[in-house]
């Protein structure tokens, strides 16, 4: 049976002490609710993969306690140092080759020779992470889904796959991370997200185009975090039978608006807990244009494989 509890310091150190258990704990980051298991536990790390119903093809995200404490898992070239030092922590996972003495789970790395690595900002997070040592983390939801963003998002859909659900309110930047790879040594954004393009740009250059066909980094399958709804995007208004997710001051008034200012950081924030609410009731959500720049490009991204078609 899953247990809620909240993140205090008795609540954090239960989280950890089931992470060495074996045990699946979900637990809030700045991004979205991740489902964490002991990422140098193998049978663990599977479970993750057995609660969500992920494809073993998909990496998981690391979230350690700080850049040593990566540095002891990965190789880090001269441009990740560059990145984590402006980044971490915060929402931006770098995917770096994995050390030939690395405690993880091959697991984690989905086949790959190569660990997607990230410092997480929450404060909840970083202590659970200090206490419980590297967690492989991907969003605790059924794969392919919404992501969730409070605990009682992770309650309503992971029901009892997971052990313990560690409650710290609701996620801040609302979407997941900003994934980075490298090829022939240049950054290339595998998926856009709580990091925008432009702020990386400013400390890495250009970002080169992804070559690589093959899954690097969760986020990258073309159909992901839909929900049960269709969704019909750049909409100026609900056609019958849809309901409608607004975004900006001219919008129309008594639907859900993910930023009535136009703040594409509020719009981010807003984005999962909106979709999920309106699914509830919803059998066709139409959704309003949103700006591409800024975090605006993460957003479209989200709501483009949400609308693409079902697998």
């Amino acid at each position: 049976m899953t247990t809620v509890v909240p993140a205090t310091a008795h609540g954090i150190t239960l989280a950890a002490y089931a992470l060495h258990e074996g045990k699946l704990v979900a637990f809030p980051t700045e991004t979205v609710y991740g489902l964490g298991a002991d990422a140098t536990n193998g049978e663990a790390v599977a479970a993750i993969f057995a609660a969500k119903g992920r494809p073993s093809f998909n990496p998981l995200i690391v979230h350690v306690k700080d850049r040593a404490a990566a540095e002891a898992l990965v190789e880090f070239t001269p441009e990740a140092c560059a990145l984590a030092d402006a980044f971490w922590p915060g929402p931006l996972t770098l995917v770096l080759p994995r050390k030939g003495n690395s405690p993880l789970s091959l697991l984690v790395s989905a086949g790959l020779d190569t660990v997607a690595i990230r410092v997480p900002s929450h404060l909840v997070a970083q202590i659970l992470v200090a206490e419980a040592g590297p967690i492989a983390a991907p969003s605790a939801n059924i794969s392919g889904h919404v992501s969730p963003t409070t605990a009682a998002h992770v309650a309503e859909e992971m029901g009892d796959k997971v052990d313990i659900i560690l409650d710290g309110g609701p996620a801040t930047v609302g979407i997941e991370s900003t994934v980075i790879g490298f090829e022939a040594g240049k950054p290339v954004l595998l998926r856009p997200g709580g990091v925008s393009r432009e702020d990386i740009e400013r400390t890495a250059g250009p970002l080169a185009a992804v070559t690589n066909a093959k899954v690097q980094s969760p986020g990258q399958l073309e159909s992901h975090y839909t929900p049960r709804a269709k969704l019909r995007l750049n909409a100026r208004e609900a056609q019958p039978g849809e309901a409608l997710l607004a975004f900006g001051p001219d919008a129309p008034k008594g639907a859900p608006n993910l930023s009535a200012k136009g703040d594409l950081k509020e719009a981010a924030a807003n984005l999962f807990a909106m979709l999920r609410a309106l699914d509830k009731t919803a059998g066709a959500i139409a959704i309003m244009p949103i700006p591409s720049e800024g975090l605006g490009e993460a957003i479209n991204d989200r709501l483009t494989r949400a609308a693409a078609p079902r697998p």
